[in-house]
């Protein structure tokens, strides 16, 4: 099984990710591991790459895709694949359907980790980090036992300047603007898989698992 996997911020995609994997016997292929081992094997795509981060330039479509295809064509892939990070525009959607054709590859999904903006800011606005010894602790969902000091040294928590609202909301806002094309895509496409993830990672699993069926 061929799939696609988004979610916003804080959605709970990678932990979805994981379990996923393993449930279907498949491979995880997730873009930011992707490009540091390319880089790293120094692939032909791996070096291209490389150069236009030498230079602080955006590293083009065609390079990614070209990354993707090398990294589809791997012998783990050939019993499956979840792809995650990519793509994250309409370009990309496109030139990764114009490309898996040509490698006997079809996709059978997209899932679409659905979680309402309110519930997102709790999740990633809550988290609060030990400036001693930089445990890190959520005050909805793993509070520390005093308020404001760490269970492990006693030492006071901080909410990191990316997790205040303003940033969040900031991320949200491109995640937002970047996405809603790729979702609209795949719907006409009739590939997308809504999940309501404002659930227990259990059933949020049992619902991305239903709707593959």
């Amino acid at each position: 099984m061929n799939l696609l996997i988004m979610g916003p911020p804080g959605a709970g995609k990678g932990t979805q990710a994981e379990v996923l994997v393993k449930e279907l016997q498949i491979t995880h292929i997730s873009t930011g591991d992707m490009f540091r081992n390319a880089i790293k094997e120094g692939t032909e795509m791996g070096k291209k790459a490389r150069e236009y981060m030498d230079r602080g330039e955006l590293v083009p479509d065609e390079v990614v895709v070209g990354m993707v295809k090398d990294r589809l064509s791997q012998p783990d892939c050939a019993k499956g694949f979840l792809l995650d990070g990519f793509p994250r525009t309409l370009p990309q959607a496109r030139a990764l359907d114009e490309t898996l054709p040509s490698m006997g590859i079809k996709l059978d999904g997209v899932i679409n980790i659905d979680v309402p903006r309110e519930r997102l800011m709790a999740r990633l606005t809550g988290r609060r980090v030990c400036k001693n010894c930089g445990a890190s602790y959520h005050i909805l969902f793993n509070p520390p036992q005093t308020p404001g000091k760490c269970n492990a040294c006693g030492g006071e928590l901080y909410q990191r300047s990316d997790d205040n609202e303003e940033a969040v909301a900031n991320r949200l806002d491109v995640y937002e603007a970047q996405t809603q094309p790729l979702i609209d895509y795949y719907k006409e496409k009739g590939l997308l898989k809504n999940i309501n993830g404002d659930q227990e990672i259990g059933k949020v699993l049992a619902d991305i698992l239903a709707s593959l069926k």
